[in-house]
């Protein structure tokens, strides 16, 4: 009876230890340049407009058995934004547009992760970005993981969502055709 309960005990242990190992927490490795939050809207109507925040951190938690369970964590620093125009970029920082000054930080914070397809993922999260929260989905695709050249493991994603610059409080007249900013989402973590 003993050892029954022994071997009972060494199962279930092992079992949930296997159930713990298959979530794991990542680091936003931005110091390495493998994540980049990039966005583009229209310019008049007549092309497009690109840009980056250049200086963000964030985790998430990837759980390849149960994606349902992943998290994301993200915060950047609206200061850091970057046309490569630096009057614009001026412009973009002013209470135009992202008021950096009164909300220097946006961020994001998963509420729920809901499969798509087999590699693919519906986040949808709380985003706060010039003194709003509103929740947006992002759609989200798995790239790969595995180990990497340092001794570490990492996991790759991209993703995109599309905003209304009136729901976030950005109401400058920029003409019909550019009142939505896409996002761009690409990183890449590091397994803590």
């Amino acid at each position: 009876m003993l050892k029954k309960t022994f071997a009972a005990l060494a199962l279930g242990t092992a079992l949930l230890g296997a159930g713990q190992a298959m979530a794991a927490d990542y680091a936003i490795d931005k110091e390495g340049q493998h994540a980049f939050v990039n966005f583009k809207i229209s310019h008049l109507g007549y092309s497009w407009l690109y840009g980056t925040f250049k200086d963000f951190d964030g985790s998430f938690t990837f759980d390849e058995k149960n994606p349902e369970a992943s998290k994301v964590n993200v915060t950047l620093k609206t200061e850091s934004v970057d046309t490569n125009h630096a009057e614009r970029d001026k412009h973009i920082r002013s209470a135009d547009f992202l008021n950096v000054s009164k909300n220097p930080t946006a961020t994001f914070k998963s509420t729920s992760v809901k499969s798509t397809g087999k590699d693919s993922a519906d986040i949808t999260g709380d985003l706060t970005l010039n003194g709003v929260t509103k929740p947006v989905v992002i759609a989200a695709k798995f790239i790969g993981q595995g180990d990497d050249p340092w001794g570490g493991y990492r996991a790759g994603f991209e993703g995109s969502t599309k905003l209304k610059l009136k729901d976030f409080n950005i109401e400058k007249d920029l003409g019909p055709a550019s009142q939505e900013v896409e996002l761009i989402i690409s990183v890449e973590g590091v397994r803590q």
